[in-house]
């Protein structure tokens, strides 16, 4: 078996539009403080599937994409100025974004507006 080709990680199989598909690992990456210690637990191992057990990856449903949706939004949205911006906020050290939590201004190109209201009339 070439390593080059026929084994690759979760990311690498995912980028190649498949998935280990229930298959157990062939080999373990460890990182180098981890290697030289094997009873040691490694936070940072890579696992590498066979690339010819591998099954394409399912496609993304409606329902799916919208609580991913969801998920996205409770990250990117400030909860005081309601703006959705491009990157994730921090908002377990800040609480908001850096222009309600200190006054720094936000480069307009970098959130969507809030709708004005909710209501139909």
């Amino acid at each position: 078996m070439s390593c080059q080709n026929d084994v690759a990680t979760h990311v690498h199989s995912h980028a190649a539009g498949l998935r280990p598909g229930g298959q157990e690992p062939v080999a373990i990456l460890r990182c180098k403080a981890c290697a030289t210690r094997p009873q040691r637990a490694c936070t940072r191992a890579a696992y590498l599937y066979r690339v010819d057990l591998a099954l394409p990856v399912r496609p993304m449903t409606l329902a799916k994409e919208a609580a991913l949706d969801k998920a996205m939004a409770a990250r990117t949205t400030c909860p005081k100025c309601r703006r959705r911006y491009h990157h994730v906020l921090p908002l377990r050290t800040l609480g908001s974004c850096l222009e309600c939590h200190d006054g720094t201004p936000a480069d307009p190109a970098t959130y969507t507006t809030p709708p004005a209201h909710t209501l139909a009339a």
